[in-house]
């Protein structure tokens, strides 16, 4: 009776481990209780080998998918179309294939129940059928007929799953009308208010939710720009980058401010030695900086000419090349001949000197070639005679025909004449009102405290920031 199975197609499922294998049964051998499979597929995917052999004790369940023994399918008409499951442990689950059991269904029209197997399996199952079918199998059309019998739909394609309510159109209005959306947005307001978020309104009550890099999140007080007033007013206004406004102050009202500063410890040195550096500083940025400034370019030291007079502006013009010198400028320093000057024009000479600076006496030994940048410190405030001197009208005349861009230290006002036309400017602490002649005007800090401005009445917040030197602009 075994060999009436012979040929029929089988389903055996061997635990969770060894899963579940499909075949055809070429051999059922009753006295070692083996059953093997040709063809076999483990879990739907065909297996590498031809044939696989089992074990009844390894088998759990045996399922019949396909009988394709004639005498098998003739005598077993009349019994019922379900499966034959044989359980786990039964030493006759072999013997069971003497007694047949007719299967109408095909295996691609039948789903696996095995216990604890996915769905996704049972779909490669289906798969698997519909390719091994032997070769006298043909599968019919999807209009033909089979054994007198109407062939149904593929499963795999339309019975599983299948819903018959997709026939129905979904009602979009009708749906949309149960949303109120009135309702739900008053529910996210409330909710917001309660967590302290920034609650919906108007297009004038929003928020602006993106801000600017420079622009700050938190309400701040109003800007001030006028952070400097002053008892006198100038003749000129100016203002900084940021909009802060600086005026401009009278020469004896700027005279009473550095007195006042020399008696609470000011002394003339520090501010020679701060103002040289703050006017170094702008002229390397002026003769290119970083770029300059390279050990590659070593070969290509920049020259600067200096102008000064036996002054006070003039020792701040030495102090200025003494530094400049030190960043490995070269300077050529022109100074008159005096029989008496200033101790603070002697004593920043002497340091001068040091550095391996030029100087020169006579205009006849300043270069004929255009320098790259000239430092104009002739004029002075109060001895307005010295514009009279041969020395200051031939220096003058030089740094006018050279071509080289001028930059003056400490400047008279607009009230002097200049015989040197200046594109840069470089005031001290606050700017006196300066003529048109003295180009682009900067600002330096030479360190005054806020309470020294208050002794001459003055209201001063500085306008310098993180810098020391300040480009200003007409107001």
């Amino acid at each position: 009776m075994a060999a009436d199975w012979l040929g029929s197609l089988v389903s055996i499922y061997c635990g969770p481990t060894l899963g579940v294998y499909q075949g055809e049964v070429v051999s059922v051998d009753q006295s070692s209780q083996t059953i093997s499979l040709r063809q076999p597929f483990h879990n739907g995917v065909k297996c590498p080998v031809p044939e696989v052999t089992f074990s009844a004790i390894d088998i759990k369940e045996l399922k019949i998918l396909d009988i394709r023994n004639g005498n098998a399918r003739n005598s077993s008409t009349k019994m019922s179309s379900a499966p034959v499951a044989v359980p786990k442990g039964d030493a006759r689950s072999v013997d069971k294939l003497n007694s047949p059991q007719h299967c109408s269904k095909s295996y691609g029209e039948r789903h696996l129940d095995v216990p604890g197997q996915p769905k996704a399996f049972r779909r490669r199952h289906n798969s698997w059928s519909s390719s091994s079918r032997g070769v006298n199998q043909v599968t019919p059309k999807k209009n033909g007929v089979k054994n007198g019998q109407m062939k149904h739909r593929d499963d795999e394609c339309f019975g599983d799953g299948m819903d018959d309510g997709l026939d129905t159109d979904f009602d979009f209005e009708g749906n949309l009308a149960l949303f109120d959306k009135a309702a739900v947005f008053s529910e996210i307001d409330i909710s917001e208010r309660r967590n302290g978020a920034r609650s919906r309104g108007t297009p004038q009550e929003q928020t602006p939710s993106r801000y600017r890099h420079d622009e700050n999140i938190l309400e701040a007080k109003p800007i001030v720009y006028r952070q400097i007033t002053v008892p006198q007013p100038g003749a000129k206004e100016y203002c900084t980058d940021s909009g802060l406004v600086v005026p401009s102050i009278s020469y004896e009202l700027h005279k009473r401010l550095l007195s006042i500063a020399e008696r609470h410890g000011l002394s003339l040195e520090r501010r020679l030695e701060m103002t040289g550096v703050c006017a170094s500083q702008m002229a390397l940025t002026l003769l290119g900086g970083p770029n300059r400034f390279t050990p590659e370019n070593l070969h290509q030291r920049p020259t600067v000419a200096l102008l000064c007079g036996p002054h006070v502006q003039g020792a701040q013009g030495i102090s200025c090349g003494r530094h400049l010198a030190n960043h490995e400028v070269e300077v050529i320093l022109f100074l008159p001949n005096f029989v008496k000057m200033l101790d603070s024009v002697t004593s920043e000479l002497t340091l001068f000197n040091k550095t391996g600076g030029k100087q020169v006496s006579s205009i006849k030994d300043l270069p004929d070639t255009p320098v790259d940048l000239i430092i104009n410190c002739l004029d002075c405030h109060e001895n307005t005679f010295l514009m009279d001197q041969s020395w200051y009208r031939a220096a003058a005349d030089w740094a006018n025909q050279n071509r080289a861009p001028v930059l003056s230290i400490d400047p008279p006002g607009s009230g002097q004449g200049q015989a040197v036309e200046a594109k840069w400017s470089l005031s001290l602490c606050l700017p006196l009102p300066l003529a048109e002649g003295a180009g682009r005007v900067y600002l330096c800090d030479i360190g005054i405290p806020r309470q020294v401005f208050q002794e001459v009445g003055i209201k001063y917040l500085s306008p310098f920031g993180c810098k020391f030197v300040i480009p200003l602009h007409s107001a």
